[in-house]
C-alpha cells in the first residue's frame, strides 16, 4: 500500500503546475543536475535511453509549466544531448526540436540563462548537417555563438562552443585561445558537476588544437 501512495503522489506531482515561487529554479536544478549525469556518468551506450528519459520529463515539466523560458532552454539541451546520443539520420528530427524549442524560449526572453539559447543555437547549427539533409548553417552557427559571448563573456560554455567551432573550421590559434578562456571561466555555484565535465572536454579540445598548431 505505501508503494502505492508512493507512486500516485509522484504522478500527482508530475502532473499539476509548480505553486511555489521557487518551484521552477528547483526544477531548472534538477534538470542541470540530471543532464550532467547522462551526459558525463552515463555509459555511453546507455546514453540514449537516459537522454530520452530525461528528455520526457523535461517536456513534462515544461508543458505544466508553460511560460517559463529556462525550462524550455533546459528541455531544448536534454533533447539536444538525446539527439547526439542516438546519432544518425533518426537524430534530425529530434535536434530540429530542440531548434524550436529554442526559438520558441527567445520570443519569451533572450536573456534566460544568460545567453544559453544562442550557446545551444549555435551548437546545433555547426553540428547538425546542412541543407539538403539538415538545417546546420555555418554562418548562423557564428552569429549566434558570437552573441552568446556578448551576453556572457566569461561563461564556460560560451567560450568552450566557440573554440569546438573555431576547431571545427580549422582556425586553430583563435580556438586555443577561446579554450584557454573556458579552462580559466569562473565556477558555477550548483553546477559544479557539469563543470568537471566540461573542463575535461576544454581539456580535449586543447590536445586536439595544439596537434596542428
Amino acid at each position: 500500500m505505501k508503494k502505492f501512495a508512493w507512486l500516485a503522489g509522484l504522478i500527482f506531482s508530475m502532473n499539476v503546475a509548480f505553486a511555489e515561487p521557487n518551484a521552477v529554479d528547483t526544477a531548472v536544478e534538477k534538470l542541470q543536475h540530471e543532464w550532467a549525469i547522462a551526459n558525463y556518468h552515463t555509459p555511453e551506450d546507455k546514453q540514449e535511453a537516459s537522454f530520452k528519459a530525461l528528455s520526457e520529463l523535461a517536456h513534462q515539466m515544461s508543458a505544466n509549466n508553460p511560460g517559463h523560458a529556462e525550462l524550455m532552454v533546459w528541455e531544448a539541451i536534454i533533447v539536444s544531448g538525446y539527439a547526439k546520443a542516438k546519432g544518425g539520420i533518426g537524430a534530425l528530427g529530434l535536434a530540429k526540436t530542440s531548434r524550436d524549442l529554442l526559438l520558441a524560449a527567445e520570443a519569451i526572453n533572450p536573456q534566460a540563462l544568460h545567453g544559453s539559447i544562442y550557446t545551444t543555437l549555435g551548437s546545433l547549427h555547426y553540428k547538425v548537417p546542412g541543407w539538403p539533409i539538415g538545417f546546420g548553417d555555418q554562418k548562423k552557427a557564428r552569429a549566434y555563438l558570437e552573441k552568446s559571448l556578448q551576453m556572457n563573456p566569461t561563461g564556460i560554455d560560451p567560450n568552450y562552443f566557440y573554440a569546438d567551432f573555431l576547431l571545427s573550421r580549422n582556425e586553430y590559434k583563435k580556438a586555443l585561445e577561446y579554450f584557454q578562456k573556458a579552462l580559466a571561466a569562473p565556477a558555477r555555484p550548483g553546477r559544479e558537476d557539469a563543470d568537471a565535465g566540461r573542463r575535461k572536454d576544454i581539456q580535449e579540445g586543447i590536445e586536439k588544437t595544439k596537434q596542428h598548431l
